[in-house]
């Protein structure tokens, strides 16, 4: 025999072995998973959960929307360059006593602070609200006091 065919006749020896190898261990597979079936569908099912927990958990810590700080200065109007619109004020047919009452609602004061400061009842106040309410359109004390900052009413 020559060296050439010796060395053929191993390599073929050498794959065979190789498959036998390959095929008693895929049998051996094939036997632990009919003989270890629960076992081996949980294991499964267990790391396929724990990767999409891993998965969800970066992703909900990632967050979607960057916040952008922008810093600039704002110039707030002074109080004293408030000026009353009288044209306003006569075409809502708001009277200076209504006017009052929204000036110390826009001061954060209730009803009751409000008629203890002008030295009216509860009541008085309360239709006085309710006409302010009513002339301005609107249905809430925050929106009666940014209307009437919109139409110039107040500071």
């Amino acid at each position: 025999m020559s060296i050439t065919a010796r060395n053929r006749q191993i390599t073929i020896y050498g794959i065979a072995l190789a498959a036998l190898i390959i095929l008693l261990k895929w049998a051996e597979l094939r036997y632990i998973l009919v003989d270890r079936q629960l076992e081996t569908y949980a294991g499964i099912i267990a790391v396929i959960f724990t990767l999409l927990g891993v998965w969800l958990a970066l992703k909900l810590r990632k967050p979607k929307v960057e916040t952008l700080i922008v810093e600039r200065q704002i110039f707030a109007p002074d109080g004293s360059a408030f000026v009353l619109n009288e044209r306003e004020l006569k075409r809502i047919n708001m009277s200076k006593r209504e006017l009052e009452v929204l000036k110390l609602m826009a001061e954060g004061l209730s009803n009751r602070e409000i008629a203890e400061s002008l030295f009216v009842s509860l009541n008085t106040i309360k239709t006085h609200t309710a006409q302010i309410f009513e002339k301005l359109e609107v249905k809430r004390r925050t929106q009666a006091v940014d209307m009437g900052k919109k139409l110039s009413l107040i500071p």
